[in-house]
């Protein structure tokens, strides 16, 4: 499967490689070992599911299965193996998940930018934030290369009514004397119950946000590991961050992919070891079904979280639960 991916990954991406004269090592050893640790990594129960189907139903369709069983053993001592095999190889994607795979990604993302234009995909327009309680801020883009900004405002809010408010055409980090730049700025201030307006050409300030902060974060937070996420996530909430959900997501998806490594060998086995008429076609092509709707309810899930106000933690387990529920259900058809 890896082996497939990499040829359309090479056939879609070698105008680049060429264009930009790129060595084979850095795209072996930079790229596609990256490439491959990420993507094997991230459909290993999927993977593992189609490999279980079909060493199981070929058992089923050489009868050997009814053997097994007529020789009295049971169907709990059959999954013995499977489920042994399972935990192994789910301890593995845990780790990676939590681990390894976001070190990885920050190689493979690297190359990326390098040589495949890939901010180009990612610009930093209509940024909103609140750097912390009631301090927000906003620039209608940014480049995070030369770091400046173009239309820039800081509000801040006290009691729901706006204390303090900056506008500025023009934004830039100074790095030698590390304080910013504005430009045609223009301030309204509010002092015992006076309203306060002034501004000027240019002011050099200082502010308690970095140039980071306009940094595209939902990139990010694939590139750290899940210690460096939670300590993300902790100060995106004390900014009052509205991603918090799409952060929280990307961590429940590291514990909830390896678990469903345990439902899907239990729906394969159930499933696959009854003989059938279709054999091994009819197991694949259900079991080809299974996979797509499993993708699909991630998806539809993961969209409710980030955009319809559904419980992060919540939304990541209902296809694990549901999908529990029908693992059950072959189980207690699969014959004894």
């Amino acid at each position: 499967m890896m082996v497939i991916a990499i040829i359309f990954d090479v056939s879609e991406k070698l105008d680049d490689f060429l264009k930009h004269d790129v060595p084979m090592e850095e795209i072996v050893f930079d790229y596609y070992l990256n490439f491959v640790f990420f993507y094997a990594n991230l459909f290993s129960p999927l993977l593992i599911f189609l490999s279980v189907i079909l060493f199981t139903s070929s058992m089923a369709f050489k009868s050997e299965i009814v053997a097994i069983l007529a020789s009295g053993i049971s169907f709990n001592r059959l999954l013995a193996p499977y489920f042994i095999a399972g935990t192994i190889l789910a301890v593995i994607s845990f780790y990676f998940n939590h681990f390894v795979v976001p070190h990885a990604s920050k190689e493979r993302v690297a190359f990326e930018m390098a040589y495949v234009g890939y901010h180009a995909k990612n610009p930093h327009r209509d940024l909103h934030k609140q750097i912390k309680p009631g301090h927000f801020i906003y620039v209608e883009n940014f480049n995070v290369d030369r770091q400046i900004g173009y239309k820039f405002s800081y509000e801040i809010l006290k009691d729901d009514s706006l204390q303090y408010k900056l506008l500025a055409d023009y934004i830039q980090w100074d790095t030698t004397t590390n304080k910013w730049e504005l430009r045609n700025y223009f301030i309204r201030e509010f002092k015992n119950g006076q309203q306060e307006l002034y501004g000027g050409k240019i002011i050099d300030t200082t502010f308690s946000f970095m140039p980071d902060e306009f940094e595209n974060k939902n990139q990010n937070i694939a590139m750290m590991d899940t210690p460096e996420l939670d300590k993300f996530i902790a100060a995106e909430k004390l900014r009052g961050s509205e991603l918090i959900s799409t952060y929280q997501v990307e961590k429940f998806q590291r514990t909830a992919m390896p678990i469903s490594t345990y439902i899907l060998i239990l729906i394969g086995v159930s499933f696959a070891s009854r003989k059938v008429r279709g054999g091994i076609g009819l197991h694949l092509a259900v079991s080809v079904g299974i996979i797509f709707i499993y993708i699909f309810a991630m998806q539809v899930t993961k969209v409710y979280a980030t955009k319809a106000g559904l419980d992060p933690f919540i939304a990541v387990w209902i296809p694990n639960f549901f999908f529990g529920l029908l693992a059950f259900y072959f189980y207690y058809r699969a014959p004894k």
